[in-house]
């Protein structure tokens, strides 16, 4: 009951957190999602949302840290954990959207972009030269897979007819499920899942389009491409931390490793520490790389970006431009990408994405049962 609760206090610190911080890695010109000037990051209507919007979500954080704990511990019901995240999620994403439609109000009231020359810019070089992801990195991930197969083909003849189950931080022993090949082996389903999913994502992120600014084209195309290099490192080791942590499951759902508080550390001790690298890897670049320095002597080119505002919906988060080439584009918050709506091939994979989740849920992905 007390590691739940402890859980708990946790998951809402980090949402608490990273939402938080989601206003200051952002881009200056880009507050809240609204693309302004560069000579307007500083307005007094922006400085209000970014106080209005702090304020609120640590008050929110820590009303759902008490809630969220007292109720786990009164109901001592897991599902608790998914329920708090879900509704502060949700009531972040809502004080950023109030936010977001401030600045844009402001932003039309001023008339910010009145007498500015707009302009975008393109880094030619993107497709002779692109950003090459340090792969060898994905041999690691490829030896825990393997090691976690292994060693579950070896254990599966002698494993009894109920698995202990993932609650919370850890493996509940009291709380068991039918042996077969779907429950013995998910940790290495969810491994090999990994392993192949986030280098194809990856694949796809370094021929997306560049971030590139036109008040500095040269500066910001370099910066970049520091900034996509040390994503794409970052999500290669951050394969094979997460495919650790499920080996370590894996060894304790299996009867391999005796489940305790200390166990439960070592065991997201990998993931946490991916996690602490991309904090600070964020907070260090920032947003598309804009807190890294610049070239010297590169001078202001007398344009500002373009306002594409009116091709960001719901808070700057979804893109939808049908004269827009691009498939993928970097999102307006946080370090993440986007399917451009407006082209067709987006939803091609939307709807590939459909059918195998429907499938999934239908019961026709999946493993037979040798039960």
């Amino acid at each position: 009951m007390t590691m739940l609760a402890l859980t708990c206090i946790a998951q809402t610190a980090l949402l608490t957190v990273a939402a938080w911080t989601l206003p200051m890695l952002a881009r200056p010109t880009l507050p809240f999602g609204v693309r302004v000037p560069a000579g307007r990051t500083a307005d007094p209507a922006i400085t209000a949302q970014r106080r209005r919007y702090a304020r609120a979500v640590l008050f929110l954080g820590a009303l759902a840290a008490l809630l969220s704990a007292f109720a786990v511990v009164l109901t001592g019901d897991p599902d608790v954990l998914a329920v708090a995240g879900v509704l502060l999620g949700v009531a972040d994403a809502m004080l950023y959207a109030a936010a977001h439609r401030a600045v844009r109000a402001a932003k039309r009231r001023g008339n910010w972009y009145g007498g500015t020359r707009q302009a975008v810019t393109a880094d030619t070089t993107w497709r002779t030269d692109p950003v090459r992801p340090p792969w060898a990195l994905l041999l690691v991930s490829l030896i825990v897979l393997a090691a976690t197969a292994a060693i579950g083909l070896g254990r599966y003849s002698s494993l009894p007819s109920t698995l202990a189950t993932l609650r919370g931080l850890g493996i509940d022993v009291h709380n068991r499920v039918p042996t077969s090949p779907m429950t013995a082996f998910a940790p290495v389903l969810s491994q090999t899942a990994l392993t192949i999913l986030v280098p194809l994502l990856l694949a796809a992120i370094v021929r997306a389009r560049p971030e590139t600014d036109a008040e500095q084209p040269a500066s910001s195309a370099r910066r970049y491409r520091v900034y996509l290099r040390g994503i794409a490192t970052i999500l290669l080791a951050g394969v094979a931390c997460v495919d650790l942590t499920l080996l370590l499951l894996a060894l304790q759902q299996w009867g391999l490793l005796t489940p305790s508080p200390l166990v439960a550390a070592a065991t997201w001790a990998p993931t946490l520490a991916i996690a602490a690298a991309f904090l600070l890897f964020g907070v260090r670049a920032g947003e598309a790389g804009h807190r890294l320095p610049s070239l010297r002597g590169e001078s202001d080119s007398g344009y500002v970006q373009r306002d594409d505002d009116r091709h960001w919906h719901l808070a700057g988060t979804v893109y939808a431009n049908r004269h827009d080439p691009a498939v993928l584009v970097h999102q307006r918050a946080g370090s993440r990408w986007t399917l451009n709506l407006g082209n067709p091939v987006a939803w091609a994979i939307l709807a590939v994405v459909a059918v195998l989740a429907l499938l999934s849920l239908l019961g026709v992905v999946e493993l037979p049962s040798t039960g």
